[in-house]
């Protein structure tokens, strides 16, 4: 700060207020090696107004009189350096920098001169043409600058072409790093690439996917919107609104933007709340200003570092009504002896005695040609320049002078001591002894011209005896090279470019003047400080008060680290109006810190996915991910579906392990089927207890003796059979549960087919007939039909497993959360086959006491063989409908469920009437006309037919 204390001291004390300066004169200093300059010592903010450059019609001179600041704030930078480096040992021992800086007005046409001179031959003023320049000794060894993309690539290719280096200290673009189109580029700031990717982390750690791009019309606009889309396009961002600004001249109200203004009101009238601004500081000036006019909505704006601290920008009245404005600036070391540098040269230029040493009357050789470097620096006054003293630019001009003087060090070999006479190259490179006349071109022509011509066939005067490098070997050291500048270690790529840091700089509005406060970083991963930060777009108000980290924007204050370098920027911040007339500052404490929100559409919940509408994806529809699928990841455009062996909930982030699942034995429905199996096979013990012990009664015997005992043990078969059917399915269980469950019943059922048939003789044949086959039915040969009949489902039961074998499956699908284990039926038709033999026998045992049934006054005795096949009929007849239609996971609890009731079924309507008379009436005794149907009873073939009466339901039966 004592820089700016002696500036205005030295406009109070009104030092060179007598007459002009001679700070014209101190842009040219020789040395052994001389650096060229290029800085907009002259503006030109609006080409043709005041600037000199209306439109020409001839290669004439073109004078450039609009006075630019920070384009000699820049050129003082360059100088300081320079001086730095004569006055120190560390890089050039015993040797002198020189430099010879000239003004670019901001225009490619009036730098194309002072660069043509920079490539003369040294001690002369032509650029000669020669086949081979390889050999060719220029005026100047190095060039810093020019500041702005536009000029850059026109000078870029001309430098190019000789390999001449050159090291920009402001000129951002992408292209420039083409090392095929600029071979000779360089630059101490960061490429724009850089700058759009930390833009689009930004966007993307704020949220703001739904956002406006826009660019000024020249090639820094146009490029950087062409990063900025692809780049964003990549992060999953997406630009509602995209257009160039063109900044015409004209017009009442000053610029105008042409068809921009129609863009400008689709974005008012949308929903994007974020504007990202990639313009010069000339159309951001133009675009501003049409806003505050126009009054549109305050945005937020995400400003380049090219306006980001633009002077012209900050002075327009009522610039706090459009919004929020934050930008990243690049971090560079702290510089606080600039403002006094600046002060020394001011007052040397003020001296006449300092003036007269310069010689005013022995102009350099380009002198005659460019004319002089920059008139209007002879008029500056302190209040010029004491705005941008501090501006972020000034170090990279610094940066430039050292990473040259660097690469020349080590092209020496320099030391400590010194630097050698003669420092040893590569063997295609230029030494003293093969420095001579170039060849000349075979046809060559053309002749020297009084001017800054081209000269065929010249040679190079004779060289000092001191080894001059060429450019070609500067060139040479600068590719990868690293160096460091006010400890600030720096180092140029292969492409040229230097990697810097950036802080995020937001405008905070103070009274009077806006000041740029550091609310986050860049240097390749983003971080931020929310806390840090107010936003004044729709229901925020404009924030005041002390705050921290703040950086005034004009040259009075200056924060901790310094300022940085790079950027496209013209002018310095100044104070600004602090906010539009009417606009009250308050605390800013009371500032909201919710940031507004700019995306097309809400943010999905918890297991939903986009389903993108139009052709932007950020606008989309928020689905829910069904059961059997999860959302991956938040930008997931579709549900991820789980693995047939997990499962997941209705709006699921996971999957989960699907757990096996069968009919357990615990299950409620189990435990009742099994209490059912207790009670039926309880019954069917006691019915046969109760048979074998009264096995001679005249009632067992009626009812089939020992073949009705054998029925009653098939019958407690079938009930164990169901044991089977819980639990964990193995294949063993599986290919027993139906053979063990049908070959039981087939027993019971033929015992009960050969009582039927007994029935069915005595009561529809005559009595020969009947008394003739009674003894067969009555005999062994009885047995022999039930073992056919078990034989007979015996091999319809080896069939179906061996053609059909039931197998142990797990299905994914049946549960929602779960993996069933079950035994699946290969063949419904072999399954019903198995079914179909005993089924076959209910039915001819239906049959048969049901047509006895039918006669009135005749076969009382079949109504228990019908109540009992219609129980066996209506258990499996229900079973086909029901275990068909039931889930998976209960057929084998249906399955047992109708074994046991058609096993109770058969039971209840056929034996245990029998036992409740074996328990009334132990004797079992039945009445002649019942007894003589018995084995060796005295019926004979003329015996009463009643003998064949069912003794548990005729009237007979039940006396005592």
């Amino acid at each position: 700060m004592a820089g700016l204390a002696l500036l205005g001291l030295w406009a109070l004390l009104g030092l060179g207020a007598g007459g002009p300066l001679c700070l014209s004169r101190q842009l040219r200093m020789r040395g052994d090696y001389v650096l060229g300059g290029l800085f907009p010592l002259g503006a030109a903010e609006d080409a043709g107004e005041d600037a000199g450059l209306g439109p020409r019609t001839q290669p004439n001179t073109t004078v450039c009189t609009r006075f630019s600041s920070l384009g000699l704030l820049w050129a003082l930078a360059m100088m300081m350096a320079v001086e730095e480096i004569n006055r120190g040992s560390a890089l050039l021992p015993g040797l002198r920098l020189g430099h010879d800086i000239f003004d670019t007005c901001s225009e490619p046409v009036v730098a194309m001169k002072p660069s043509l001179g920079f490539m003369a031959e040294a001690g002369g003023r032509d650029v000669a043409a020669y086949c081979d320049y390889s050999r060719y000794q220029p005026r100047v060894l190095a060039v810093i600058g020019p500041h702005s993309t536009e000029l850059a690539l026109v000078t870029g290719k001309l430098f190019g072409f000789f390999l001449m280096p050159q090291v920009s200290y402001g000129a951002s673009a992408d292209r420039l790093s083409d090392r095929e189109a600029f071979p000779s580029f360089f630059r101490t700031v960061p490429s724009d690439r850089a700058q759009v990717a930390a833009v689009v982390e930004l966007l993307h750690a704020l949220q703001w996917n739904w956002v406006a791009a826009v660019g000024s019309d020249d090639e820094y606009g146009r490029q950087g919107l062409s990063l900025f889309s692809s780049l964003a396009s990549a992060r999953g961002l997406c630009i509602a609104h995209e257009g160039l600004l063109r900044a015409a001249t004209g017009g009442a109200h000053g610029p105008q933007l042409g068809e921009a203004q129609g863009l400008l009101r689709q974005v008012n009238q949308s929903r994007v709340q974020v504007v990202v601004l990639f313009s010069s500081a000339r159309a951001a000036r133009a675009l501003f200003s049409f806003s505050i006019r126009s009054g549109l909505a305050p945005k937020v704006w995400v400003a380049s570092e090219a306006w980001l601290t633009s002077a012209p920008v900050l002075s327009l009245p009522g610039l706090a009504r459009v919004g929020t404005v934050l930008g990243f600036l690049q971090r560079g070391a702290p510089m606080p002896d600039f403002p006094a540098y600046v002060h020394a040269r001011l007052a040397r230029a003020a001296d006449p005695a300092f003036c007269a040493s310069l010689g005013a009357g022995r102009p350099g050789p380009e002198g005659h040609v460019a004319g002089p470097g920059c008139p209007q620096c002879d008029h500056v006054s302190p209040e010029d320049v004491s705005t941008g003293l501090l501006h972020h630019q000034a170090f990279s001009a610094y940066a430039a002078v050292y990473s040259v003087a660097q690469a020349l060090h080590n092209t020496l070999l320099c030391t400590a001591s010194g630097c050698p006479p003669r420092a040893p190259v590569r063997p295609w490179q230029v030494r003293t002894r093969e420095l001579g006349r170039p060849r000349v071109c075979p046809r060559g022509g053309g002749g020297r011209g009084g001017g800054l011509g081209l000269a065929a066939g010249t040679a190079p005067p004779p060289l000092a005896p001191h080894p001059l490098p060429t450019p070609r070997q500067l060139l040479e050291n600068m590719y990868n090279m690293s160096f460091r500048v006010r400890g600030l270690p720096l180092g140029f790529d292969a492409s040229g470019n230097v990697d810097m840091a950036y802080d995020l700089k937001l405008w905070v509005w103070r009274d009077p003047e806006p000041e740029l406060r550091t609310v986050g970083s860049f240097d390749g991963r983003l971080q931020l400080q929310l806390p840090q930060m107010r936003w004044h777009t729709p229901g925020n108000t404009v924030s005041a008060g002390p705050g921290p980290t703040a950086q005034p924007l004009s040259g009075k204050a200056r924060p901790p680290g310094g300022g940085g370098g790079g950027g496209e920027g013209e002018g310095a911040a100044v104070p600004g109006p602090g906010g539009a007339p009417g606009l009250r500052a308050r605390p800013e404490s009371e500032a909201p810190l919710q940031r507004p929100v700019s995306q097309c559409s809400r943010k999905c919940q918890e297991g939903q996915v986009r389903r993108v509408k139009g052709f932007h994806s950020c606008c989309y529809d928020c689905m829910d991910c069904k059961a059997g699928s999860y959302r991956r990841s938040p930008d997931d455009l579709s549900c991820t579906p789980c693995g047939q062996d997990q499962w997941s909930p209705d709006r699921s982030l996971r999957c989960f392990a699907r757990r096996p699942r069968w009919l357990a034995w615990g299950e409620p429905a189990v435990l009742v089927l099994l209490a059912l199996l207790a009670l039926t096979l309880g019954l069917v013990l006691a019915a046969l207890g109760l048979f074998v012990r009264h096995r001679d009664s005249p009632l067992v015997q009626a009812s089939g003796g020992p073949r009705a005992c054998f029925g009653l043990a098939c019958l407690g078969l079938a009930c164990l059979s169901v044991l089977l059917l819980p639990g964990r399915p193995r294949p063993a269980r599986c290919l027993a549960q139906q053979p063990l469950l049908h070959l039981p019943l087939t027993g019971c059922l033929s015992a009960l087919l050969l009582r039927a048939a007994e029935v069915f003789v005595e009561a529809e044949l005559p009595p020969g007939w009947a008394h003739r086959l009674r003894g067969h039915l009555r005999g062994r040969r009885a047995w022999l039909a039930v073992l056919l009949a078990m034989l007979a489902e015996a091999a319809l039961c080896t069939w179906y497993l061996v053609a059909f074998p039931p197998e142990v499956v797990t299905d994914w699908q049946v549960l929602p959360r779960e993996a069933l284990v079950h035994c699946r039926v290969r063949s419904w038709v072999g399954f019903a086959l198995v079914h179909a033999g005993n089924a076959v026998l209910a039915s001819l045992c239906f049959l048969g006491t049901f047509l006895v049934h039918r006669q009135p006054g005749r076969g009382e005795g079949a109504r228990s063989l019908t109540f009992a096949m219609l129980a066996y009929f209506i258990t499996w007849v229900s079973f086909v409908p029901l275990f068909a239609n039931v889930h998976v996971a209960y057929q084998p609890a249906v399955q047992m469920g109708a074994s046991l009731l058609c096993v109770l079924g058969i039971l209840a309507t056929f034996h245990l009437p029998r036992c409740c008379l074996l328990l009334r009436q132990p004797a079992g005794t039945l009445p002649a006309s019942s007894q003589g149907g018995g084995p060796g009873g005295a019926g004979g073939p003329g015996g009463s037919r009643g003998g064949a009466l069912d003794p548990a339901t005729s009237p007979q039966g039940a006396q005592t």
